[in-house]
């Protein structure tokens, strides 16, 4: 079934949250001949927040930062890490409840000079 856009009809939403999360709904449609169930997710985030981390330890000594990370939201968290650059590591996942703050304990260990 192929509609062009003479056929479509336009349904507008507002949407307000309150938190960052995840948000499910269903929309309802119903006509004479016809019923239709949509269902939509919402994710929102906070505000892009950017930080900056400066290091300081000899060669070949561990420094580690614990970054908190809060859950504001109504769902439990499982959050994936990815680190780049040589010498960065921590735990691949976290969780964190809904309510509440994680650490998360990033560790810089540089082999050389640098």
């Amino acid at each position: 079934l192929f509609l062009d856009r003479s056929d479509a009809v336009e349904l507008p939403i507002k949407f307000t949250p309150g938190y960052a999360g995840c948000y499910h709904c269903q929309i309802l449609l119903k006509s004479s001949c016809d019923v239709r169930v949509y269902e939509i997710e919402c994710v929102v985030n906070t505000d892009h927040a950017e930080a900056e981390l400066e290091f300081l330890t000899p060669a070949y000594q561990a420094v580690i930062q614990d970054i908190p990370i809060s859950n504001m939201s109504g769902q439990n968290w499982t959050l994936e890490a990815i680190l780049e650059g040589q010498g960065f590591y921590g735990p691949p996942l976290i969780n964190v409840g809904l309510g509440e703050t994680a650490l998360y304990p990033l560790m810089f260990k540089p082999i050389a000079e640098c």
